[in-house]
This record gives C-alpha cells, sequence and structure tokens, in this order.
C-alpha cells in the first residue's frame, strides 16, 4: 500500500466520527500530512464514491457518504 492509501484508510475513520464535515486543512491537521497529500486522498475517495462533499463559499465540507 502506497501513503496515500494508508491515508485514505484514516481519512474515512475520521469521516465515521465526525459527521460536521472536515475542511482539508482540518483533515490535514488530523492525519498529520501536507495538504496536497491530503487532497489527492481524498480525490480518490471522491472518485471511488465514498465520500460527498459540500461546498459553502470557498470552502469544501467532505463528509463520508451515507450508505442509502
Amino acid at each position: 500500500m502506497t501513503k496515500v492509501d494508508y491515508i485514505i484508510v484514516e481519512i474515512l475513520q475520521i469521516l465515521k466520527k465526525d459527521t460536521r464535515g472536515l475542511t482539508i486543512q482540518e483533515l490535514s491537521q488530523l492525519t498529520k500530512t501536507s495538504r496536497i497529500t491530503t487532497s489527492m486522498a481524498l480525490m480518490k475517495l471522491e472518485g471511488q464514491g465514498k465520500i460527498d462533499i459540500r461546498v459553502i463559499g470557498n470552502c469544501k465540507l467532505h463528509y463520508k457518504k451515507v450508505k442509502k
């Protein structure tokens, strides 16, 4: 597994616990990685359909996708 794959697992665990939505900045602080690495992991998760993104102004909040 690559570094991004480990971060993806960590981000999914964080988003599962925190349902209010988190920014890239907050996620990068919680995972102790750079914003660029965090954003790459989030792009992969979005492409896989595992997260939802809500845009509020110039801020993007990331949520774990709820299964229906």
